[in-house]
C-alpha cells in the first residue's frame, strides 16, 4: 500500500470525527504534537516499533506518552488503533495529511516565503496580504532566508510558486536579451 494513500485515508477518518464533534482543528493540533514527539525521538520510535520488546510493553509506552500528552479521547483511540495495526511509523505522514485537510476545511493554506534578507513585520504583512488576495485563502506563513536569491522574494503557496527573486528577474532579462539577438 502506498504511504500517501494510507496517510490520507487515516487523516480523512480523523478529520471526519473532528468535524462531527466540532473540534477538527484541536484534533489536528494534538496529532501534530504527537507526531512531533514520535518523530523527534529515535528511542521512542524504536520502543514503539521494535518487535524485540513485548507488544504489551510497547503499548504501555504509548499509553504513557498519550497520558503525559493529555490528548483527547479521539486522538488517544486513533493512536492506539495505529499501534494495533502496526501503522504507528506512519504517524508523521498522517499528521501532515491531516494538517493539510484541516487547513483546507478552515480556509487556510500553508505558505513559505523565502527572502535574501530578513523581512520587517510591515514587509511580511504586505506580502502576506498580496498572497492572500492571490490565493483567496488565509495564509499560514513560514519565513526563511536564502542569501543565494540576491534580492526579492520567492513564495510557495501549496503547490504554486510565485518567484519574484532578483536572480529569476535577471535570468528572464538574459533570456529576452538572447532571444532578441537571434
Amino acid at each position: 500500500m502506498i504511504v500517501g494513500s494510507l496517510a490520507r485515508r487515516y487523516a480523512r477518518a480523523l478529520l471526519e470525527i473532528g468535524i462531527a464533534q466540532g473540534n477538527f482543528e484541536a484534533l489536528g493540533r494534538e496529532l501534530d504534537d504527537l507526531a512531533a514527539t514520535y518523530a523527534g525521538s529515535r528511542d521512542l520510535a524504536e520502543a514503539l516499533t521494535n518487535p524485540i520488546f513485548a507488544r504489551a510493553k510497547r503499548r504501555a509506552v504509548l499509553e504513557a506518552i498519550l497520558e503525559k500528552s493529555a490528548v483527547s479521547i479521539p486522538v488517544r483511540n486513533f493512536a492506539l488503533l495505529l499501534f494495533e495495526g502496526e501503522r504507528i511509523p506512519h504517524l508523521p505522514a498522517i499528521a501532515r495529511e491531516l494538517r493539510l485537510m484541516v487547513d483546507d476545511k478552515a480556509g487556510r493554506v500553508q505558505a513559505r516565503i523565502t527572502s535574501a534578507a530578513p523581512l520587517s513585520a510591515e514587509q511580511t504583512s504586505k506580502i502576506q496580504a498580496a498572497l492572500e488576495r492571490l490565493s483567496g485563502k488565509k495564509l499560514v506563513v513560514d519565513q526563511h532566508e536564502d542569501a543565494t536569491l540576491l534580492g526579492g522574494v520567492v513564495a510557495k503557496i501549496g503547490d504554486v510558486v510565485v518567484d519574484g527573486s532578483l536572480r529569476t528577474q535577471l535570468e528572464n532579462m538574459r533570456e529576452r536579451f538572447l532571444q532578441d539577438q537571434v
